[in-house]
């Protein structure tokens, strides 16, 4: 966990540079995949002014039936692209989720000792944004997971309002 913080805390240092395009401060949007592992309802706020970088905390769904909590939480940095309202999302976060996730299954524990409901999966991400004139967003990102089962990729489509 240390080594998390510590590298989550280089890269916030490392992106604090000023902008000449800053994209509305807060955004809502729904996203399908991508950092809640199946869909979730999030909110994206910029942390300091004249910056691009970004945290953001949702809610969402892993699972079908039954359909488990994920609560997706990170940071990101938009990296001004050659067009205007387009930009690089590069991010790192964490989702919360209460059942034990590997890619489009959950893992049955068959051992009658085992309670934990509580898990974590690390969630890195690289996407392309794209803002319009009234500021609707639009992101596609490739979001790899990584948890205590696997490291596997991952993918997600993300539509919402900037205000």
């Amino acid at each position: 966990m240390k080594k998390f913080s510590f590298t989550l805390y280089a890269a916030a240092c490392i992106l604090f540079v000023n902008g000449q395009t800053i994209p509305k401060s807060n955004t809502v949007y729904f996203e399908l995949g991508g950092n809640a592992l199946f869909t979730s309802l999030n909110y994206e706020r910029q942390l300091l002014k004249n910056t691009r970088l970004n945290f953001h905390i949702g809610t969402g769904i892993y699972g079908m039936n039954p359909a488990y909590l994920t609560i997706p939480f990170g940071v990101n940095y938009l990296f001004k692209s050659n067009y205007p309202t387009s930009y690089i999302d590069l991010g790192v976060g964490a989702t919360y989720s209460k059942a034990d996730v590997k890619l489009y299954e959950i893992v049955d524990n068959k051992n009658p000792n085992y309670k934990n409901t509580n898990y974590w999966n690390g969630v890195l991400s690289i996407g392309y944004r794209k803002l319009t004139k009234r500021n609707l967003m639009y992101r596609i990102s490739f979001t790899p997971v990584i948890n205590h089962n696997d490291f596997f990729p991952f993918f997600g489509f993300s539509i919402g309002k900037s205000f």
